[in-house]
């Protein structure tokens, strides 16, 4: 039975041309693209220069990870209302990068929050 042999490489997300994802090698500046269908579940969370830990195994590419946590920026949310602080109740929030997550009824367009990329879930703001 033949060994497999994963590496993993630290790149930094640079751009999408449609269905390609750029992605450089930070140590030797070298630029691959990735179809989107290899990476379809970080898609909504990209954020151009962002690091992600591209898995090759024999040289191909075989999936992508973000980091656990990031920093995005809600971009557009319902406004809450005064007076409405409905323990756990959540309402929807589009994210810079186009992702829709839940967010606790207090967080407002502009708000800088901290998101569990594995669960695509809030954590808090910051």
């Amino acid at each position: 039975m033949e060994q497999a042999i994963i590496d993993r490489k630290t790149m930094q997300y640079l751009y999408n041309d449609g269905d390609n994802y750029c992605f450089m090698n930070k140590e030797n500046y070298e630029q691959i693209s990735i179809f989107k269908e290899q990476i379809s579940g970080l898609v909504e969370l990209l954020k151009e220069g962002n690091d992600v830990e591209v898995v090759f195994c024999k040289g191909n590419i075989i999936g992508a990870e973000l980091p656990n946590f990031m920093s995005l920026k809600v971009i557009k949310t319902m406004p809450g209302v005064k007076g409405n602080t409905v323990s756990g109740a959540l309402k929807p929030a589009t994210l810079e990068t186009g992702a829709i997550i839940q967010v606790p009824l207090f967080i407002k367009e502009g708000d800088v929050i901290k998101i569990d990329t594995r669960e695509k879930k809030y954590i808090e703001r910051e």
